[in-house]
């Protein structure tokens, strides 16, 4: 069995012309499941396209096993699985001649490909549609052939970049149970801006806005920094209105002529409230990870 190795991030910088689209980022992963948070535009996508040595920083470094990755060439390449944002599927392909191509893509054997291919297909549930032109697949399906032609190659780190785009309830419920028992002997690193998506699989986070590491850790422990700090009360419009300009509210519902809020912040004198179990879409609001429109 090969030994657990660690990716470090250190210091990395990346810029387009003029924009910085990451800065100074650092952390270190090992075997588990990471949830990289952060709304559009937080720099998610140029972080992971570099780690999958599809694009290069302007400064700063990646390793693995303490080797800079860059420098690892097609020996790093072989541990990756990637799944980019846009993900494009070879429509005219049958979901067997897909999987068949990028294996050879990637340098699996013939003999191997005819073990790996049926063995992936059963794992993302689609053995049914092997045969089946990918062109007539939903897009939940198009997703789950996505992560089979990533772990086809058995990577050591997985990279899923808005995997659950585009899926219905169902689709994100199914892709979790796929990718919660993958954390075990590898790193998963899966990003989102869908909180959702994230609190039920990933065990640690990595949160970011504009380009910038906000902060990293395990979810319990970065739910627990909340506790005091939710709030429910249910209010007249015009509190509502005030209350919005002065706290972040989470969750809104319409009572009447009444307005139920959830809230993080101080406790609203104006107010009668009661204090709410904290959840992680409350941490990453209170903690300025997204903005409102």
């Amino acid at each position: 069995m090969q030994a657990e190795q660690k990716l470090e991030v250190d210091c990395l910088c990346k810029s387009y012309r003029k924009k910085e689209a990451l800065k100074e980022a650092g952390f270190t992963l090992q075997n588990g499941i990471y949830g990289l948070l952060g709304e559009n535009g937080a720099g998610k996508s140029t972080l992971m396209r570099l780690i999958a040595t599809v694009d290069f920083p302007t400064s700063g470094e990646i390793r693995y096993g303490g080797n800079n990755i860059f420098s690892m060439g097609e020996e790093y390449r072989e541990l990756i699985g990637y799944m980019p944002q846009d993900y494009s599927v070879y429509a005219g392909f049958t979901a067997k001649d897909f999987l068949e191509y990028m294996g050879v893509l990637k340098g699996i054997s013939e003999a191997k490909l005819k073990v790996k291919i049926p063995e992936v297909l059963a794992f993302v549930n689609l053995s049914d549609a092997a045969d089946k032109k990918v062109r007539t697949f939903s897009g939940g399906m198009k997703r789950r052939i996505g992560i089979a032609q990533a772990i086809i190659n058995e990577p050591r780190i997985l990279i899923l970049d808005e995997p659950t785009a585009g899926l219905d309830p169902k689709e994100r419920i199914r892709f979790s149970n796929i990718i919660s028992d993958m954390g075990k002997d590898k790193i998963v690193l899966l990003s989102t801006h869908i909180v959702s998506d994230i609190e039920a699989i990933a065990t640690a986070l990595i949160v970011m806005k504009q380009g910038k590491i906000l902060e990293t850790g395990h979810v319990d422990e970065l739910v627990r920094k909340v506790n005091g700090q939710v709030w429910e009360t249910v209010v007249t419009q015009e509190m509502y209105h005030r209350l919005r300009r002065e706290r972040s509210v989470i969750h809104v519902k319409q009572s009447g002529k009444r307005v139920q809020v959830r809230y993080v912040g101080g406790k609203y004198d104006d107010a009668e409230n009661c204090p709410a179990e904290p959840t992680l879409e409350d941490y990453y609001i209170f903690s300025g990870g997204i903005t409102e429109e």
